[in-house]
C-alpha cells in the first residue's frame, strides 16, 4: 500500500515540483488520509472486478456441465462472459423501469457486444423472440404468461387423452400404431380410441411420437442434464405437443436441436414450449417439405444470389462442383431427392449449396459447442430484432410497413442488422442473417475450396471439417461485412435488381 501511495505522490511531484520532497511522511495528515483512502478504494474495486470476471468464466461449466466421458469429444467453447460487455443479471434488472417496461435499445447494445450471461438467457430470449412486448408492464406480462400456461396445459391434456404416456415422465422410441392407425398391442402403451372425424390427424401425430423419441435420446447427449430421463421426457413432451398443434408441418428432424436449449434454460415446461414456438416462427418454413421441394430451398437460392455478387469466382467454382458431382453419401432421402431435382432443373437455384442445409435448418447447432451456439443465436436474434415483432405475432398479420422516416431513438430499438435493412426500406422479417453467416464461413474456406474441391463430396468434406474450429463472434462480424458488401455492390450495379428480386434486401 505504501509503495502505491509513494507512486501516486511521485506522479504528483512530476506535475507539481514544489515542494521538492513530497512523500507519504511529509504531506499533511488530511492529504495522507485521502491518498490512502483512494488507494484502498482502487484495490477493492480491482479485486471485485477480477473476482467477478473469474467467477463468471468459471460459472459456464457449472451451468451446462459436460459428461466426463465426453469432455474430449465436444467442440471447444470459445465464448466467455466479459464484465462490461456481456448482459449480466444486474444490468438486465436495471433495464426495467418501475412499471416493468424494458429499455430494449440498451439491452440490444449489450447483447450485440458480448452475449447474455447463462443465468438469465431464458428470460431474455423470451423478449428477443417476440414472446413479450418490451413496452408491456410486469402485470401485463404476468397475465399473458398465465394465459399461455393454461393454453399449453389444455393442449397437453388433449394429447394425454390420445396417448396417456404424454406428461408421464416417460416417452416412446418404438411405433405405437401401424400406418393405418391400428394400435400395436405388444408395446405396453395404453391407447384409447380416437374420434372418427380426426382419425387421420391423430394417426399422423401418433406415427411421429416414436421418431421424436429416437431424436430425443440423440439430442445433446454430452450434457449431464439429459442423463435424467425426466428431462428427456420434458423435451419429448414439448416436441410432441408442438407437433400436434402445428400439424401442417408436423415433426421434422432438427426441431429437437432448436427446442433443447429452451427446455434447459426455462424451468417451466409451458414457458419452454412458447419460447420454442416463437423460435420456430423464424425458421418454420425451412422444415416444410413436399414431393418436389424443401422449405430451406429458398434460403439456398438466396445464398446463391449473395455469393454470386460478393465472390463470383467461388460461386462459379461451387456451381461446377455441383454439376459434376454424384449423389452425396450419407444424406437423407428428401435431401437426395432435392439434389436430383435441382440438378435436373435449371429453374431451381441454390443446388450448389446443398451442404448448407443443416447449417440453415438448425442454425449452426452442430458447427459450434453448445454454449457457443447459444451465444451465436442470441447475438443473431439481437441483431435481427424488430420492435414490431410482438404486435405482428399477436395479430397473426403481415409486418408493419415502414412508410415514414424513423427517428434515431426509434431506430435504436432495432437490432444492428435489421436497422440497416429498415433504413433501406426492407420491411419483412425473414431471418436472413443466417444466410450471410454461411457466406462468411465460405469465405474463410475460400482458398481451400478453390484448390481442393473437385466435386460436391469434397465441398461437404471441407465444410464438415469446420466443426469446433469456428469463432462465433468473428463469423458474425464477417457476416455483417458481407451483408454490407452485398448491398453496396447490388445497389451500385446497373443490374442490381437481378440480385435482389428474390428476397427484397433493397
Amino acid at each position: 500500500m505504501e509503495k502505491m501511495v509513494e507512486k501516486i505522490l511521485y506522479t504528483r511531484r512530476k506535475k507539481h515540483p514544489h515542494p521538492p520532497h513530497l512523500t507519504l511522511h511529509t504531506v499533511s495528515r488530511g492529504d495522507r488520509f485521502l491518498v490512502i483512502f483512494f488507494c484502498q478504494l482502487c484495490l477493492m474495486l480491482l479485486k471485485k472486478l477480477t473476482s467477478s470476471n473469474s467467477n463468471t468464466n468459471g460459472d459456464m461449466e457449472s451451468y451446462f456441465p459436460i459428461r466426463p466421458e465426453c469432455q474430449e469429444l465436444v467442440p471447444k467453447t470459445r465464448f466467455k462472459p466479459k464484465v462490461g460487455k456481456t448482459l449480466s443479471e444486474r444490468r438486465w434488472n436495471a433495464a426495467f423501469d418501475t412499471n416493468g417496461r424494458l429499455d430494449i435499445a440498451g439491452v440490444l447494445r449489450r447483447i450485440q457486444r458480448g452475449g447474455i450471461h447463462p443465468s438469465i438467457k431464458g428470460v431474455v430470449w423470451e423478449f428477443l423472440l417476440g414472446c413479450y412486448d418490451p413496452n408491456s408492464t410486469t402485470e401485463e406480462r404476468g397475465a399473458l404468461r398465465q394465459n399461455r400456461r393454461e393454453q399449453y396445459a389444455s393442449w397437453k391434456e388433449e394429447c394425454k387423452k390420445m396417448a396417456p404416456i404424454v406428461g408421464s415422465g416417460k416417452f416412446v422410441m418404438s411405433p405405437i400404431v401401424t400406418d393405418d392407425g391400428k394400435p400395436i398391442e405388444d408395446n405396453g402403451i395404453e391407447q384409447p380410441e380416437s374420434d372418427s372425424d380426426s382419425d387421420k390427424k391423430v394417426t399422423q401425430w401418433k406415427l411421429s411420437l416414436h421418431q421424436i423419441g429416437l431424436d430425443v435420446v440423440r439430442t445433446d447427449r454430452s450434457l449431464i442434464y439429459y442423463e435424467n430421463e425426466a428431462n428427456q421426457a420434458k423435451l419429448w413432451d414439448v416436441l410432441a405437443i408442438y407437433t400436434w398443434v402445428d400439424d401442417d408441418i408436423g415433426y421434422v428432424q432438427g426441431m429437437n436441436d432448436i427446442c433443447s436449449p429452451m427446455v434447459i434454460l426455462l424451468e417451466e415446461e409451458a414457458d419452454a414450449f412458447w419460447c420454442f414456438e416463437h423460435a420456430m416462427r423464424r425458421v418454420r418454413e425451412n422444415f416444410r417439405s413436399n414431393a418436389t421441394s424443401m422449405g430451406v430451398q429458398s434460403q439456398l437460392g438466396i445464398l446463391s444470389q449473395v455469393m454470386r455478387v460478393v465472390d463470383p469466382k467461388l460461386h462459379q467454382h461451387l456451381g461446377k462442383s455441383f454439376h459434376h458431382s454424384k449423389i452425396l453419401k450419407n444424406v437423407n432421402e428428401s435431401t437426395t431427392f432435392l439434389r436430383d431435382n435441382l440438378h435436373e432443373s435449371e429453374g431451381l437455384d441454390g443446388g450448389e449449396y446443398l451442404f448448407a442445409i443443416r447449417m440453415l435448418m438448425v442454425l449452426f447447432r452442430r458447427e459450434f459447442s453448445f454454449i457457443d451456439a447459444l451465444y451465436l443465436w442470441e447475438v443473431m436474434w439481437a441483431m435481427e430484432y424488430n420492435p414490431n415483432m410482438f404486435a405482428d405475432y399477436a395479430s397473426n398479420g403481415a409486418n408493419e410497413v415502414v412508410t415514414t422516416k424513423l427517428s434515431k431513438k426509434v431506430l435504436q430499438q432495432y437490432g444492428k442488422y435489421e436497422r440497416k435493412n429498415v433504413k433501406k426500406g426492407r420491411t419483412d422479417q425473414k431471418s436472413l442473417l443466417a444466410v450471410f453467416l454461411v457466406a462468411s464461413v465460405l469465405e474463410t474456406k475460400n482458398k481451400k475450396l478453390l484448390h481442393e474441391a473437385k466435386g460436391l463430396d469434397d465441398v461437404a468434406q471441407i465444410m464438415g471439417d469446420i466443426t469446433g474450429s469456428l469463432d462465433a463472434k468473428k463469423a458474425l462480424t464477417e457476416a455483417l461485412k458481407i451483408h454490407k458488401k452485398y448491398m453496396n455492390k447490388a445497389s451500385g450495379s446497373s443490374s442490381g435488381s437481378t440480385y435482389t428480386w428474390s428476397f427484397g434486401l433493397l
